[in-house]
């Protein structure tokens, strides 16, 4: 009951958590921000004190601070904050996924990953080792912590609110809710991530087969034969193939008449020649 009861608005220790924890969780994801703005939420669920409005604006700035320090780290010390925050199989496997949910969702992606474990810090370093636009990156942050520290510490409030007698059962309530939701949202995304690996495998296969394979049924198809076409392809070419006597038509078979008519002339020439005395 005293930790509570001590964490009230007018209290400076509240405002220091609200600010230090979040920022803090970023790169120490152990810190439980989701848990001290629940708990600020029960403490001041009775208040009506206008600073309770000062104290979820802390929780968001402290949000906000705690992702562009991630990004910070990122983005100038790449390779320390990959061995560090990606190492092994596994880590390369999470920044592979935060690469490419970046990619393909960019902003929803930076607001979306606060709810599910491990996502802000994956997703955040990703941001700064990546380059990802600086603008863009501050405004999607400034979102997604305002939308977060709003609906942590209201979810405390409201916590606080049903059980006023039992300060620990609304917090254990309104934190067993937070968990609920960060699985769904964890579900969901292996869901993605599953049918996005099959889409992939599928494309392989696709991509793998030979794509003249089938040539004999597309020709059928289209009413046409390779060797057909092959003639057809050298038809009064230099050196391509005889068209034929069946096949001869127009100019083709008046020249192939007079030629036929000159040789037989040439011939009763020679003819009359010999028979001469």
């Amino acid at each position: 009951m005293t930790v509570l009861t001590s964490l009230q608005v007018s209290a400076v220790l509240s405002y220091l958590i609200a600010i230090a924890v979040p920022a803090l969780d970023a790169v120490f994801p152990v810190l439980p921000s989701e848990t001290a703005i629940i708990a600020l939420g029960v403490a001041t669920a009775g208040s009506t004190d206008p600073r309770v409005a000062l104290l979820v604006a802390c929780c968001a700035v402290g949000a906000f601070l705690g992702d562009n320090l991630s990004y910070l780290l990122g983005r100038r010390f790449g390779p320390w904050a990959e061995r560090r925050f990606f190492p092994g199989g596994k880590g390369a496997r999470r920044r592979a996924w935060a690469e490419r949910s970046l990619e393909r969702f960019g902003m929803q992606l930076i607001v979306v990953c606060r709810f599910f474990p491990g996502g802000r810090t994956a997703v955040t370093l990703c941001c700064g080792l990546v380059g990802y636009p600086r603008r863009r990156f501050v405004f999607a942050t400034a979102l997604a912590g305002s939308i977060w520290a709003v609906y942590s510490f209201f979810l405390g409030r409201l916590g606080g609110k049903a059980f006023e007698d039992r300060p620990w059962a609304g917090f254990a309530v309104a934190f067993g809710v937070t968990i609920a939701v960060s699985g769904l949202v964890e579900v969901m995304r292996r869901i993605m991530r599953s049918r996005e690996q099959s889409g992939r495998r599928h494309a392989g296969q696709v991509e793998s087969d030979d794509p003249g394979q089938d040539q004999a049924d597309r020709d059928h198809l289209h009413g046409g034969h390779p060797v057909a076409e092959e003639d057809h392809a050298g038809y009064g070419r230099p050196g391509g193939p005889d068209p034929g006597p069946d096949r001869v038509r127009g100019s083709d078979l008046e020249l192939a008449q007079r030629d036929s008519q000159q040789g037989e002339a040439q011939q009763r020439a020679c003819g009359e020649a010999d028979c001469r005395p």
